[in-house]
């Protein structure tokens, strides 16, 4: 049986709800939904949806790192966005983590998230293919 490791972001939610930043079971890498936030707790770029986007991805990535991934392990991402009118901003943030990966990608757009601040919240899957 694979060994199921869980990799904190140090949110002070993930034991209350139950959940953590991302999981890794033998050598796929889950990472939750992913908001703006940065280390400090607070959030990054109010009102930016570019660089709310940009702190979604570093964080995602970091999780993989700690999981013992890379970012170029990366199966699939889902880039979820309160407002369709932007999206190219997302998109752009997005190529520059992924122009050369380019994993699945799907975004779609909600009516909102648990932050109301928040513009965009992302989600992946990694597979470390020679693990």
């Amino acid at each position: 049986m694979s060994k199921r490791t869980l990799i904190s972001s140090g949110s002070p939610n993930e034991p209350v709800i139950g959940f953590s930043r991302a999981v890794r079971v033998g050598n796929t890498i889950a990472v939750a939904g992913t908001g703006p936030m940065g280390a400090d707790g607070k959030l990054v770029g109010p009102g930016d949806l570019y660089a709310q986007t940009r702190q979604c991805l570093e964080t995602i990535k970091a999780a993989i790192e700690q999981a013992g991934g890379s970012l170029a392990d990366t199966v699939r991402t889902t880039v979820m966005l309160t407002s369709a009118d932007d999206w190219r901003e997302a998109a752009r943030a997005h190529g520059e983590f992924f122009s050369e990966i380019r994993p699945a990608c799907t975004f779609v757009v909600v009516t909102g998230f648990v932050n109301p601040d928040w513009l965009v919240e992302i989600e992946a899957d990694a597979i470390i293919a020679d693990a």
